[in-house]
């Protein structure tokens, strides 16, 4: 089955803003304004994304379909912070209908590459993959390089392009990863991950000169796009940055 990963796409590329990191991180990357979900859907909606990224609980209370116009990807399992200290293992909490009741249009799924435990998560996220793509939704796979075996290779060239390669094999239609720090290595992730498009990670907050530099490296390298969060709602001025990024990442026109 042919999936549409337009719903999701502007001028064929993607940017998702994304707001998980409060099941991952706990409140600790809030503020008095960004800790309130609604401040986050009405940023979603400013028209400058693509589809914005929330856990079950998030999306059921404060995401309506009717009238909310940006698409909604339900983010399947998660972690908390406490498992820092030994290889991480993310499992699923939401169920794929559960998420179509909620309006998703995709669904995203961590693995760790490099984890002890990554053979649980692929097993549990190829299953997964099969009954989203069934329901016609867009599957987007977190390959987050962690744990012993690429302690200190996080963002290696080889081995961010091995996560990358691993998702495509795994029939995602797209791939989060992060960035690894130049356009010359991160075309071979693209590479790598053939027909599935690529996304690179925000990751932690930047100034607006890093974020513009690694933006276009990430552009320049044939990557499909960002999954962004807290450079956006952190920022002073969030709209701003959305549209500044919206101009590299889709092209001026």
């Amino acid at each position: 089955m042919e999936i549409d990963t337009s719903v999701i796409e502007r001028n064929g590329k993607v940017m998702l803003l994304a707001y998980d990191q409060g099941f991952e991180h706990g409140p600790v990357d809030f503020n008095e304004k960004n800790v309130d979900p609604e401040y986050i859907v009405s940023l979603a909606d400013s028209g400058f994304f693509t589809g914005v990224i929330f856990q079950e609980g998030v999306a059921a209370k404060y995401y309506d379909v009717k009238k909310h116009k940006t698409p909604l990807i339900i983010k399947l399992n998660g972690k908390t912070s406490y498992q820092k200290g030994r290889d991480p293992l993310s499992l699923q909490l939401c169920t794929v209908e559960k998420a179509i009741e909620l309006g998703a249009k995709g669904i995203g799924y961590t693995i760790y590459v490099g984890s002890e435990h990554e053979e649980e998560m692929m097993v549990e996220f190829s299953r997964i993959e099969d009954e989203a793509h069934k329901a016609g939704l867009v599957v987007i796979a977190w390959m987050y390089p962690r744990g012993e075996k690429v302690k200190g290779k996080e963002t290696d060239k080889e081995t961010v392009a091995y996560a990358a390669r691993l998702g495509m094999e795994l029939n995602a239609d797209f791939v989060k990863v992060p960035y690894t720090g130049d356009k010359e290595s991160f075309e071979w992730v693209v590479k790598s991950a053939g027909k599935t498009g690529v996304l690179a990670q925000g990751g932690g907050k930047k100034t607006w000169g890093e974020l513009e530099e690694e933006v276009k490296g990430i552009v320049g390298a044939g990557a499909k796009g960002l999954a962004i969060g807290r450079n956006v709602w952190q920022a002073e001025k969030p709209l701003d940055v959305a549209e500044k990024l919206s101009k590299l990442v889709y092209g001026r026109k």
